[in-house]
């Protein structure tokens, strides 16, 4: 479950043709979702310009307590999309084992230093091999978490496509 959140589960709704006929349609677990999430090293994040033009980019990020977070300056692009618009989609890069997550991030001003802490160790553990060993004082700002609407995933196409929708 998402931060604690009530879901449910379900297949995605999609045009003809796309469900493949004769075979038995499977759900994925939450937690095949969770572990994706968990281990990716390299996120593609999808935010949306003031002029309405999409922008996508990579970014390393955390899955933590059914939140994603990322850093970053707020000056980037991606920062300046999210002031002005919140809402994001968050892709993993395999196109076979998906997993894409729609939400809305908030910027982060006034954790505590025992949360960036935390953080800064969950951080570290994962990214120190790639020469980033963020500390706590890092996320006195830009951080940003995002709360998960829906998420779509599958390990096969048209047999365990599964969505979670969020209240």
């Amino acid at each position: 479950m998402a931060n604690g959140r009530s879901m449910t589960v379900g297949a995605p709704i999609l045009p003809d043709g796309y469900i493949l006929d004769g075979v038995e349609q499977q759900l994925l677990p939450w937690e095949y979702v969770e572990e994706r999430m968990r281990t990716a090293v390299n996120y593609w994040i999808g935010t949306v310009r003031p002029n309405g033009r999409p922008h996508v980019s990579p970014i390393w990020g955390i899955w933590h307590d059914g939140r994603f977070w990322f850093d970053g300056s707020p000056e980037t692009r991606r920062g300046k999309n999210i002031a002005q618009n919140p809402h994001i989609t968050v892709n993993l890069e395999d196109g076979t084992k998906v997993v894409i997550m729609e939400g809305v991030v908030t910027d982060l001003h006034d954790l505590s230093l025992e949360f960036r802490e935390t953080l800064s160790e969950i951080y570290t553990t994962k990214y120190a091999a790639h020469g980033y060993s963020p500390g706590p004082e890092t996320w006195e700002s830009g951080i940003y978490v995002t709360d998960i609407h829906t998420v779509l995933a599958w390990t096969q196409f048209g047999v365990d496509m599964t969505r979670w929708k969020f209240r």
